[in-house]
């Protein structure tokens, strides 16, 4: 194993520590427990958002705190939940007054711990609601989830639901904006090589160098079938395919189209599938209306890449180009 770490027990805190450090104006880390929050805090009656999840997807969801997306967000060990009392803590520190909302990747440990700080939140007197996001067309099952897992569209619907509390959604209008955003976006992935946990010292699993894997998780679960290694066109045709038939987006739909690399996948293979991605989204009749190309929810050093496709409305548009200010990702300001 070669990564530029000092010791594996020590990469998520020191990591954090790094953020801080280079981020001052825009996020404040907090450790005992340890979250990651909104520098200056929420303006009072501005509706709190909540993410978080294991370490290693970076820059999500730390990467995401800011000014018109999240309020906080709550780091595992890599590839590991955080614990309710992380989520307890960070919930109360973004409480404004108009209550919170959790937004939950669709997986065992993050639901089950999200629930148990909505209750002590709500025991708190703080209005919790959470919305469980679950995009992923690869698998209905996986060893990390009950249920389709959260992936790419997580991004987007943290930046289109961080815009509406900023401009003064309710509790209520935020988390139907929630909802709406989760049931109309679908993603698949794909890797090329594992990757590998720094406590674990070897890769999560093994492909041969002529192999590929479709269909892949973002912890490395398995995906829907092991192929041989195809051109990337063909690669970008398997991902496409079932996002487009899974929804199914109609023809003349806007949609806003984000191909994502694992972490260990250069910009000019991503921009490369990107093109593709983008020709057969309008062979079918949708408008790249808008884009998101890059490294937003990775899998450490996994070389591959996935596809989120959500349709969108005047209203997602006009909420997904407000400014927005966070380590990870910053327009408009």
């Amino acid at each position: 194993m070669k990564k530029l770490i000092n010791s594996p027990e020590d990469v998520v805190r020191e990591s954090l520590e790094g953020m801080a450090a280079a981020h001052p104006d825009m996020i404040e880390v907090h450790f005992d427990p340890t979250y990651v929050m909104r520098a200056g805090g929420v303006p009072e009656g501005k509706v709190g958002l909540l993410s978080g999840g294991g370490s290693g997807h970076e820059p999500m969801h730390n990467g995401f705190v800011g000014q018109g997306m999240l309020d906080a967000a709550c780091p595992g060990e890599v590839f590991t939940s955080p614990t309710p009392d992380q989520m307890q803590a960070a919930t109360e520190a973004i409480d404004a007054g108009a209550g919170v909302l959790h937004i939950v990747k669709n997986y065992t440990g993050d639901v089950m711990n999200f629930e148990m700080a909505e209750e002590m939140a709500e025991d708190s007197g703080i209005d919790v609601r959470s919305v469980v996001i679950n995009d992923d067309v690869a698998v209905e099952d996986s060893t990390y989830t009950a249920g389709r897992r959260g992936v790419g569209g997580t991004v987007l619907i943290e930046k289109i639901c961080g815009a509406a509390a900023e401009d003064g959604y309710s509790l209520d209008d935020v988390e139907d904006l929630c909802i709406h955003c989760n049931d109309e976006v679908r993603s698949m992935g794909m890797a090329l090589t594992s990757c590998t946990v720094p406590t674990a010292g070897e890769p999560t699993f093994d492909l041969g160098e002529d192999e590929m894997e479709i269909g892949i998780g973002i912890h490395g679960e398995p995906g829907r079938k092991r192929l041989d290694i195809e051109p990337a066109d063909a690669v970008v045709e398997r991902l496409m395919e079932p996002i487009l038939n899974d929804l199914p987006f109609k023809k003349g739909d806007d949609v806003i189209l984000f191909v994502n690399s694992m972490g260990g996948t250069p910009l000019i293979e991503v921009y490369l599938a990107y093109r593709k991605a983008a020709e057969i989204a309008e062979a079918h009749g949708l408008t790249v209306a808008r884009n998101l190309v890059g490294p937003y929810i990775t899998s450490l050093e996994m070389a591959g890449l996935s596809i989120t496709m959500m349709r969108a409305d005047e209203e997602i548009l006009d909420l997904w180009d407000a400014p927005v200010c966070t380590p990870g990702l910053r327009w408009g300001m």
